[in-house]
């Protein structure tokens, strides 16, 4: 919006002309952050308390770990916070004419809605099961459809007539696979190395990786801080791919894809980690409001998109490495328990508790040494995740 003013302001008056600054995507991705930032502060303290008169606590498991029931009561749902610092700041500060922003946002809000009603059953209808499985899943599913039919005759487009008739021309040719080679799976670290999808095979990852990370990010946020940080460490990462993918001279010397307009993704990255450090600030240990499923399954969400918009789904594995690990320790703990108690009998179990984060507790680790140490290893997953701009 700013963006449009600060044109239309040029064309008035060559007194005006310091409002050039604004073209400039950089100047436009750190005043995001900042806005975002200041949003979440100014209005923080607010919504805690909103939270609170409704009675919107966090219920704590009696069988999880002992420490964590004085959390009791403890605002949840605070991901509104976050998604306000995110949504207000991205329409201030990039260009409403960019399509990746949009359908980026769109998800983000999705997952957020969906996320929302699953709090909202659990804390305030005191449903403990919330939104079930099935219906939650299936939700998700069909936004991760939605997104990946679109972005998949986006990628190598710049409008949205375009995007509509190259779908068209797509079921008449009665689902022809050919995509360009833009849209293939890049193998990070190697030059040429990368695997055609066709539109079927885009479809499946964009899927895997949407749902999939929105899913991972809901699994780690179960400690104070825990989940907050890496999103802010990987969401930075990945504004940074934002940026030099939708450059043209960076992409060639680089030799990634260019994708006209992904490099605005960068402003909406930007506002996603101002919005994050601005919610962190209340997150710390010991936490005054817990971000839910509203925030976590939404930020999942917006990393996943933004990754297959810059075609970067295996960093964002790499750099994600903890909400990979996250959601493993789950699938395997859950998986191993059910085969031993069909073929033994008595379940049996790989960890002392899963997710991961609490059989790291349970073997004696302290809430604040978890989340501090898997930040540090996000933050080397990242800097690996980074090096592959260069290393290949």
């Amino acid at each position: 919006m700013l963006l449009s003013l600060a044109q239309w302001l040029q064309t008035l008056s060559p007194e005006f002309g310091f409002f050039r600054v604004f073209q400039y995507l950089t100047f436009r991705a750190v005043m995001a952050a900042l806005t975002a930032l200041l949003i979440g502060l100014a209005f923080g303290p607010w919504v805690i308390r909103r939270l609170a008169a409704l009675k919107i606590g966090q219920p704590i498991r009696d069988y999880g770990v002992q420490e964590h029931l004085a959390k009791s009561g403890t605002p949840t749902m605070g991901g509104v916070l976050i998604l306000i610092g995110i949504g207000v700041s991205t329409l201030l500060w990039f260009d409403w004419s960019n399509r990746f922003v949009w359908i980026v946002m769109l998800v983000t809000l999705g997952f957020g809605a969906i996320g929302w009603v699953d709090d909202w059953r659990k804390v305030v209808q005191k449903n403990p099961e919330g939104m079930r499985s099935r219906e939650k899943y299936f939700w998700q599913s069909v936004i991760g459809l939605v997104a990946a039919l679109y972005l998949a005759f986006s990628v190598s487009e710049t409008s949205n007539l375009r995007v509509l008739e190259l779908f068209l021309r797509w079921v008449q040719s009665g689902f022809s696979n050919d995509l360009p080679p833009k849209a293939d799976l890049i193998v990070p670290f190697f030059k040429t190395i990368s695997y055609p999808l066709g539109v079927f095979g885009f479809i499946a990852l964009t899927y895997f990786v949407i749902v999939g990370a929105s899913n991972a990010v809901n699994l780690t946020d179960g400690l104070d801080g825990l989940a907050i940080m890496p999103v802010v460490m990987v969401g930075s990462a990945l504004g940074i791919f934002a940026y030099v993918t939708g450059n043209a001279v960076f992409s060639k010397y680089l030799l990634i894809p260019y994708i006209p307009g992904a490099g605005e993704l960068m402003v909406f990255c930007a506002a996603m980690a101002g919005a994050g450090l601005a919610f962190l600030w209340f997150n710390t240990h010991p936490a005054q409001v817990f971000m839910g499923d509203v925030g976590a399954l939404s930020l999942g969400g917006a990393l996943g998109t933004i990754a297959v918009i810059t075609r970067q789904e295996i960093v964002l594995g790499i750099m994600g490495g903890v909400f990979v690990l996250e959601a493993l320790s789950v699938m395997l703990q859950v998986g191993w328990f059910k085969y031993t108690k069909k073929k033994y009998g008595t379940g049996r179990r790989i960890l002392k508790m899963a997710p991961l984060h609490h059989h790291f507790e349970k073997s004696g680790w302290k809430e604040t040494q978890v989340v501090v140490r898997f930040w540090i290893i996000t933050m080397l997953l990242c800097l690996i995740g980074l090096a592959s701009l260069k290393l290949r």
